[in-house]
């Protein structure tokens, strides 16, 4: 696995820091303690999981954990974990718990966030430092 350029990650989490992130309010009260704080980089992108707040919200991250679905589960597995498709019934109650699993792992190797970028954007992200349009950021220390 390539790694990422540390003035790359210095960008992106530079970046990060002085973006509006739109965020939807989980229904479970207790989701944050359980799987982190999601935010989409777009409220078009955060409407995919309910209707956003009016306001968008500002972070602060210092350590990321960078990477694609495969990369940040090697990262902190060791290996690839399935979870089934959005269509199937199962997949909400899978993904929670998934969520979950990686924020306890994350947190365990010293990271206060993942940042999720799609496979292609990641590679082109690795490969040249720029910083795509869409990223999902989950803030695990809130």
């Amino acid at each position: 696995m390539a790694r990422i350029k540390k003035e790359f990650v210095q960008k992106l989490v530079s970046h990060i820091n002085r973006k509006d992130w739109w965020h939807v309010p989980p229904l479970d009260a207790t989701a944050y303690r359980k799987r982190g704080k999601f935010l989409a980089s777009s409220f078009g992108e955060a409407e995919f999981y309910g209707r956003p707040l009016d306001e968008p919200q500002r972070v602060t991250i210092a350590n990321p954990l960078i990477g694609d679905e495969q990369t940040i589960c090697l990262s902190l597995f060791g290996k690839v974990i399935s979870v089934p498709e959005p269509e199937e019934r199962k997949f909400v109650k899978e993904r929670l718990a998934l969520d979950a699993r990686m924020k306890r792992a994350a947190l365990g190797r010293g990271y206060d966030s993942i940042v999720l970028l799609h496979p292609r954007t990641f590679a082109v992200f690795k490969r040249t430092g720029n910083i795509p349009r869409s990223v999902e950021l989950n803030v695990l220390n809130f």
